[in-house]
């Protein structure tokens, strides 16, 4: 399961979604202007930036603005393990 970090204006974060829509990835979305405590965890791997889109996987990696490919790539790696 993936988390997405976002905001209601994220243009990344609206074509990512659609991406993972896409190729039917689950997905959480958690919208860190209507959660500090969130917008807390994005900063805290963002070098105190609070930057979206932020996936968080399963296994508790953190990747900022990745790519659809970045993102399969990592589910692959955590799946192989």
């Amino acid at each position: 399961m993936l988390t997405m970090y976002s905001t209601e204006w994220c243009g990344y974060c609206r074509r990512l979604k659609s991406q993972f829509d896409r190729e039917g990835l689950e997905y959480t979305i958690i919208d860190i202007e209507n959660s500090p405590a969130d917008a807390e965890f994005v900063m805290s791997v963002n070098g105190g930036n609070q930057t979206v889109p932020t996936i968080r996987f399963a296994d508790g990696t953190a990747m900022t603005n990745p790519t659809i490919v970045q993102v399969k790539e990592q589910l692959a790696a955590i799946a192989a393990r």
